[in-house]
């Protein structure tokens, strides 16, 4: 060991490899634990990995749980409006991706934001006297054990990873989570999926399908999209290390049935942004004219109304489904038989 080695002498690709590996375990707790488990309550996690994990977080990010969950809870409830913590088309794309660790802290530190959108996470002892209370101290040590380990090297190494979640997540994520890319779902926000394989940032490219289906544990929707969170996921599951409490449920075509009943009302429900987003799709130039803003409002009513009888949504809904036909545009009619024909396996 020369005299600017550390304990571990590295060629200069296996620093390289080394903290790839590390980010990525930071970016697999954020994804896994803070968004879909803590956040969204969409696995349960055992005892002993969801410790891991939080101090994984405290070890190499200095993030506090309670202040990530409240600002991303946040996030959703005022998604795209005032009072959005982080969103580009309120506070502008360039400051979303470069300030947005800034935005963060900002929202983090607010009382009011902590007290309605941060229960039920974590609060015994060690939350309390180490995790929250001293969050700082935690990357100091990784710092500290980084340089040990790696020489003058791994301040470098430290920093990269220091800016790992603030670029990726805040950044990249979002902000341009909600300003490029494709859309799978016709979500009532402009967020995207920015590309089909959710590996560099744990499967949060798939921003559209999370929108669409927040409470998922799964964030991949389409045969060709890959979320490397919900594998890592599904082999705790398998080790007994997870417990996964909602995915969507799968949309099938019952070719028997030829009206809408309390099924496809089910099915409209749960996949509502789905069906919007083919709806869209199915409508040329020239139906746009013809389908008026009063249709739309009408298919949208099965969801929004919350004290009306299912028996009376699929009348509702078949009413619809006529009025369509009625508008004698082919693609619409094809919509609005695969409509009548969803239910959920």
């Amino acid at each position: 060991m020369n005299y600017f080695s550390g304990i571990i002498d590295l060629p200069w690709w296996g620093y390289g490899i080394v903290v790839l590996i590390l980010t990525h375990i930071s970016i697999a707790s954020v994804t896994i634990f803070l968004h879909r488990h803590q956040a969204h309550r969409a696995l349960d996690l055992s005892p002993s990995i969801s410790h891991f994990f939080r101090f994984w977080l405290w070890f190499a990010t200095g993030m506090v749980t309670k202040e990530w969950v409240a600002v991303h809870r946040k996030h959703h409830a005022k998604c795209e409006k005032e009072g959005d913590p982080h969103s580009p088309h309120v506070h502008g794309l360039r400051k979303v991706f470069w300030e947005g660790a800034e935005l963060y802290r900002q929202q983090s530190k607010a009382p009011q934001t902590l007290e309605r959108y941060g229960h039920l996470t974590p609060d015994d002892w060690i939350e309390k006297n180490i995790y929250s209370k001293h969050s700082a101290k935690g990357v100091a040590l990784m710092l500290i054990i980084s340089v040990i380990l790696f020489g003058p090297i791994g301040l470098t190494m430290w920093a990269i990873q220091m800016l790992w979640i603030p670029v990726m997540a805040a950044g990249v994520i979002n902000g341009v989570g909600h300003y490029w890319g494709y859309r799978n779902f016709e979500t009532p926000d402009e967020s995207k999926n920015i590309l089909p394989w959710g590996i560099i940032i744990g499967g949060e490219e798939l921003h559209n399908n999370h929108h669409a289906y927040p409470t998922s544990a799964k964030l991949s929707s389409t045969w060709y999209e890959f979320d490397i969170g919900w594998m890592y996921i599904r082999i705790l599951e398998i080790l007994g290390l997870a417990n996964v409490k909602h995915i969507p449920s799968t949309l099938i075509l019952d070719e028997q049935k030829k009206t809408c009943d309390e099924k496809t009302v089910v099915a409209l429900i749960e996949h509502r942004y789905y069906f919007i987003h083919e709806l869209r799709r199915a409508m040329d130039s020239d139906s746009q004219n013809l389908f008026t803003q009063d249709l739309l409002k009408e298919i949208q009513s099965v969801w929004e109304d919350k004290n009306a009888k299912i028996e009376n949504l699929a009348e509702k809904l078949e009413s619809w489904c006529k009025k369509v036909k009625c508008l004698q545009v082919a693609s619409l009619d094809v919509f609005a038989q695969k409509l009548r024909m969803s239910v959920l396996k």
